[in-house]
């Protein structure tokens, strides 16, 4: 049976087909009263609190960016934290990654593959299409991050 692919949270990345980067963008919106650009994406007004409002509208976000961040998950964390506690536990790495044009800070999952001894601050990095879990029926998408050139 083949699964249906859904985003995680609708509207925040594009879908793509298949694992292939090309295309793949995070996306934002940005204030036309301001220029200032969100991500997580805002719907309903403008986060500037200088800023009179002015419509927003959505915008694809830089697909690069250098690291400003990282980490790794080593352990799986607490309740409430949902995970089935008979499934081996998968390490993780989180890595923040400053936007090459936005200059603003996002955070995200490494792809699979690359872990905290792997990266360093000041890398270059680019977001790639990933998967975050699987079900039944359902692949569900997300963003991750991967050094430019590194095929994860």
């Amino acid at each position: 049976m083949e699964r249906t692919r859904k985003p995680v949270v609708h509207g925040w990345f594009t879908q793509t087909t298949g694992s292939a980067a090309e295309g793949f963008r995070l996306l934002g919106t940005k204030c036309g009263g301001c220029g200032a650009v969100f991500f997580p994406r805002e719907d309903a007004f403008c986060r500037n609190p200088g800023c009179a409002g002015g419509d927003l509208t959505e915008v694809p976000l830089s697909p690069r960016g250098r690291v400003w961040s990282y980490t790794d998950g080593r352990y799986r964390p607490p309740a409430p934290y949902v995970s089935d506690p008979e499934a081996p536990w998968e390490p993780y790495t989180l890595v923040a990654v400053e936007l090459e044009a936005e200059r603003m800070v996002v955070l995200g999952q490494a792809a699979p593959g690359i872990g905290a001894a792997d990266l360093a601050v000041g890398m270059e990095m680019e977001v790639v299409p990933g998967v975050l879990n699987e079900d039944a029926g359902t692949t569900w998408t997300t963003w991750h991050f991967r050094p430019v050139g590194v095929d994860a």
